[in-house]
C-alpha cells in the first residue's frame, strides 16, 4: 500500500503536459519554434497535396514508361531503391548487434599520444587541452602535444597558456608558416612516443572518459588498427544549423559508424576523435604525407586517407559510441557548404582508391559488408548527376508535383531520424531532422556534383 502511494504521489509531482508545453514556450528560441514548426506545417500540406495529387503522378510516371529512355530511367531507380531498402534493414540489423567495448583497466591502458593541430583557433585551443588534460587517463600514460600551424591570430598565446598552466604534461610546436593540418599531423607522429595516436581537432572538447575508452579496443582487439570517436555539436544551443547538424550526427555516428563496426570496416575516422595504433601509421605514413589526386598534393580529407590506408593493410577500424568529443560546427550557410563540399572531394579521392583493394582479398574474415558499404557510397557518388538532371526536369515540367511529392519523401524518410534521436536523447530537438532534410534536398543538392566536377581542386575552404 506504501509503494503505491509512494507511486501517486510521484505521478503528482510530474509537471502535466500544459506545463511542459507552456515551459517548452518559454525557454525555445522563437525563431527556431518559428521555422521548426513552418517545415512540419509545409510536410503536413505536401501530404495532403499529394493526395490530391495522386493520379497527376500516376499519370506522370505511365508517361516516363512510356519512352526506353524513361524505363531504362525506371528501372534503374527502382534497382537503386531496392538496394538502398535491402542495405538499409542491412545496417539496422547489423546496429542492434553493435556493442561498444568497455574501458580497460588502467594497467592494461596502451601509452597515448593526443596531438592537436591548431590554425587560427584562438582561445578555443587552450579550452581544447585543457579538456584533455582533465581526462582520467593515466598521466605518466599520455603524452599531449600541440602544433600550431602558422597560425595569424593569437593562437599560439593561448597554446603556451596552456603550457604556462600544464607545465611538463603539454608539449607545444610551432610551424614556421601554415603547411596544412596534415603537415602538424606528421609532425605529431613523428614526434610521439606512444603505442597509440589520437588525433584531436582544436575546436572540440572532451569527456573525462574518452580517451581510456577510445583506446581500449586496441587492447581488447589486437587486429584493430583504428578506432572513431563519437562527435557531438558544442555549437548547439548557438543558432539553427548547429542544431540541425546535432542530429544528423547522432544519426551519421551512433547509428551508421555502429553499423559498420560490427563489420569493422567504419570508413572514416573523423579527424575531431579518432585513435590510430602506431604501427598502422607508421605502415603508411610516407605514402600518406606525400598523396597526390590528379598531380595535385592532397590538402584535405587526411582522416578518410588515413582510415582507408589502415583499412587496406587489413586492420580493422572501429567505432566507440561511449568516447565523446564536442566540436564546433559552421554557424552560416556559407561555412556549411564549403565544409560539406570538402567532405565531398574527399569522399570522391577515398572511393577511387578504395575501389582499388576492396574487392580483392585485403585482410582476413568477412568481406563481403565492406564491399556493401563501398557500393552504397559509390552508387551515391555515381547516380548525383543522373538524379540531378531528373530533378531539374520534374521541376520544369511538373513544379507543383515535384514539391509535394519531395516533401512527402522527406517527412516519411527523416521520421527515422527523428525517432532515433528522441530515443537516444531528446524529443524536441529529434524535430530539427526534418528541417536539416529539407535544407539538404533544396539548398545542399548540389554539393555532390560539385565535388566530382571539382574533385582535383585544393583548399580547406573554411579557414581564413
Amino acid at each position: 500500500m506504501k509503494v503505491n502511494t509512494l507511486n501517486l504521489k510521484m505521478k503528482s509531482n510530474r509537471p502535466g503536459f500544459i506545463h511542459r508545453m507552456r515551459r517548452f514556450f518559454e525557454t525555445a528560441n522563437p525563431w527556431g519554434i518559428f521555422v521548426m514548426g513552418s517545415t512540419l506545417v509545409l510536410m503536413i500540406g505536401a501530404a495532403y497535396l499529394s493526395y490530391i495529387l495522386r493520379s497527376d503522378l500516376t499519370e506522370f510516371n505511365i508517361e516516363r514508361s512510356s519512352s526506353t529512355f524513361g524505363q531504362a530511367f525506371m528501372y534503374v531507380a527502382l534497382g537503386l531503391f531496392l538496394f538502398k531498402a535491402g542495405f538499409f534493414l542491412f545496417i539496422i540489423y547489423k546496429y542492434f548487434k553493435y556493442k561498444a567495448i568497455a574501458s580497460v583497466s588502467d594497467e592494461e591502458l596502451p601509452t597515448c599520444t593526443v596531438i592537436v593541430p591548431a590554425y587560427n583557433e584562438g582561445k578555443q585551443v587552450y579550452d581544447t587541452l585543457m579538456s584533455l588534460a582533465d581526462s582520467d587517463f593515466p598521466h605518466e600514460k599520455l603524452q599531449l602535444l600541440s602544433i600550431d600551424d602558422g597560425s595569424k591570430d593569437d593562437t599560439w598565446h593561448w597554446m603556451k597558456e596552456a603550457r604556462r598552466v600544464l607545465g611538463d604534461r603539454v608539449t607545444i610546436f610551432q610551424q614556421p608558416k601554415n603547411m596544412g593540418k596534415r603537415h602538424a599531423l606528421y609532425r605529431g607522429f613523428n614526434d610521439g612516443t606512444g603505442e597509440v595516436f589520437v588525433t584531436v581537432d582544436s575546436d572540440s572538447i572532451v569527456a573525462k572518459d574518452t580517451l581510456r575508452n577510445l583506446v581500449s579496443p586496441f587492447v581488447a582487439n589486437e587486429n584493430c588498427g583504428a578506432v572513431a570517436g563519437n562527435i557531438r555539436v558544442l555549437n548547439n544551443k548557438k543558432a539553427l544549423l548547429p542544431r540541425m547538424l546535432d542530429v544528423s550526427f547522432v544519426m551519421s555516428f551512433e547509428f551508421v559508424r555502429s553499423a559498420e563496426s560490427t563489420l569493422n570496416s567504419v570508413l572514416c575516422t573523423p579527424g575531431a576523435l579518432a585513435a590510430y595504433r602506431r604501427t598502422a601509421v607508421f605502415n603508411c605514413l610516407e605514402e600518406w604525407i606525400n598523396q597526390t589526386f590528379m598531380g595535385q598534393p592532397s590538402d584535405i580529407g587526411e582522416d578518410r586517407a588515413m582510415t582507408n590506408m589502415i583499412l587496406k593493410q587489413g586492420f580493422h577500424v572501429l567505432f566507440q559510441r561511449n568516447a565523446f568529443a564536442y566540436t564546433n560546427v559552421p554557424e552560416k550557410y556559407k561555412g556549411l557548404y564549403k565544409m560539406f563540399i570538402r567532405w565531398g572531394r574527399s569522399n570522391v579521392r577515398e572511393n577511387i582508391q578504395m575501389s582499388k583493394y576492396v574487392f580483392k582479398n585485403f585482410r582476413k574474415g568477412p568481406k563481403l559488408g565492406t564491399r556493401l558499404l563501398f557500393i552504397s557510397q559509390s552508387a551515391k557518388i555515381i547516380m548525383s548527376y543522373p538524379f540531378l538532371f531528373f530533378m531539374l526536369f520534374f521541376i520544369l515540367t511538373h513544379p507543383l508535383l515535384f514539391l509535394s511529392s519531395t516533401l512527402v519523401s522527406i517527412l516519411v524518410l527523416s521520421t527515422f531520424p527523428v525517432l532515433f534521436y528522441a530515443k537516444r536523447y531528446n524529443l524536441k530537438e529529434s524535430f530539427w531532422a526534418y528541417s536539416y532534410s529539407i535544407l539538404f534536398t533544396f539548398g545542399l543538392f548540389w554539393i555532390t556534383p560539385y565535388a566530382i566536377a571539382t574533385a582535383n581542386k585544393r583548399g580547406w575552404l573554411t579557414r581564413g
